[in-house]
């Protein structure tokens, strides 16, 4: 059973819908999960720590400050005890503290200690959930990496109908299966991952060089979202000012040749993406020594194309991913260019992008993506930032490696 024997700490928040919490660590015990509990003084009208302790067979947390556990800093051990974190439920008021990163009792600061995903089971009123400030903390927390489950529609206990019920315990408990099952096929399988990323430069002397705007940024957070699922990822990066990401491999470049050469010797893996914005073309030779402006004729340079990464990788049949990804930055005609670049180079997924849109594409912090699949299927990730954007095509990329779904 891929929940047998996990860790799950879960924190009861103020609502009608925090009783459900009790029926989800009966599902949970009945799978021999271990469960910890941290109760909310406004969880607290609705539930009580012996009921919650009776359940889980042990103590439930409340004080941030607790003479009982004083040998601890339970925010920080609990955080570290889990394998998961859940919030059920997640009303607005608790969205609004943490959207912040307020830290005024156990629940919260456990929140911001925690180096575990954490999952928000969101319940309010309808009118609550579809107002403009909670959608702002929705946003802020995807941003975050916050996962979240719901909500659903339906009859609220306020007797309005609409978007704002909490999921059920059934429906948390088959997210959490799915999550856990994901987590192990992951390690079980030992999943490996390239991911390129930057411009490259080619040289047209010492001095002199062609090259393009790209900064690396969407390729770095892709690399970090697929290391942050558990998949060995190695990062082959051209010139960028970017930190190198903490927990991957990095393989540096800075030509279109060394980064073909350095992917053909990072195979075989699972998942190829190619976010790099390669040079398509080389001069022919490169002068050994500045070319002075008086001797320098553009039209007399020769220029011969590079090796095409994608396409190699694509139709590489000894060694080819299971995965293979591209990008394709456009200026116009965005999704029929995509559809046809696809066909051509055979690979088996785009994530299209719009470069010539101000705010979104090279050198920005923000990107809108269009993702297209070989059955001509598309999806679109609207604008957002780059990390959220790279959460978003992880989890495709996963889906599709683990089970080949359909990225809708």
């Amino acid at each position: 059973m891929s929940l047998k024997n996990k860790k799950i700490l879960i924190i009861i928040g103020g609502g009608i819908a925090a009783y459900k919490s009790l029926d989800l660590i009966r599902l949970l015990k009945k799978n021999d999960v271990e469960v910890k509990t941290i109760l909310t003084k406004s969880g607290r009208e609705f539930v009580t720590p012996l009921s919650l302790s009776t359940l889980t067979r042990s103590k439930t947390f409340e004080n941030l400050f607790d003479s009982e556990t004083e040998t601890e800093i339970d925010h920080i051990s609990l955080s570290r005890w889990a394998d998961i974190i859940l919030v059920m439920p997640t009303t607005a008021n608790f969205m609004s503290k943490i959207s912040i990163g307020r830290a005024e009792d156990l629940a919260t600061t456990v929140l911001l200690a925690a180096d575990k995903d954490i999952l928000l089971v969101p319940a309010m009123n309808v009118r609550m959930w579809l107002h403009k400030a909670t959608q702002l903390n929705l946003k802020i927390l995807l941003d975050f990496g916050y996962l979240f489950i719901g909500p659903e529609k339906g009859e609220m206990a306020c007797g309005e109908f609409g978007e704002g019920k909490m999921s059920s315990p059934r429906q948390i408990f088959a997210y959490l299966k799915n999550y856990f099952d994901k987590k192990n096929i992951v390690k079980e399988r030992n999943l490996k991952a390239l991911v390129t990323a930057g411009p490259t430069r080619e040289y047209i002397d010492p001095i002199r060089y062609i090259s393009n705007e790209s900064s690396g940024k969407q390729g770095y957070e892709i690399a970090i979202a697929l290391n942050k699922l558990g998949i060995k990822t190695t990062l082959i990066t051209g010139p960028s000012k970017l930190a190198f990401p903490k927990g991957i491999k990095i393989k540096k470049i800075i030509s279109a040749e060394e980064m073909f050469n350095v992917v053909k010797k990072t195979l075989p893996v699972n998942l190829a993406v190619c976010t790099a914005a390669v040079t398509d073309f080389k001069p022919a030779e490169k002068s050994k020594n500045k070319i002075k402006k008086d001797k320098l004729n553009f039209k007399s340079l020769n220029f011969i194309k590079n090796n095409d990464i994608l396409d190699f990788l694509s139709k590489n049949n000894r060694n080819r991913p299971e995965i293979v990804a591209g990008f394709s930055a456009e200026t116009k005609n965005v999704i029929e260019n995509s559809k046809q670049k696809m066909k051509n180079k055979n690979c088996d997924l785009i994530f299209a992008n719009d470069v010539s849109k101000k705010g979104i594409g090279f050198n920005s912090d923000f990107n809108k993506v269009s993702v297209i699949d070989k059955k001509g299927n598309v999806k679109i990730i609207p604008k957002n930032k780059k990390s959220f954007i790279a959460n978003k095509i992880a989890q495709i990329l996963l889906n599709k490696l683990i089970d080949d779904r359909n990225i809708n």
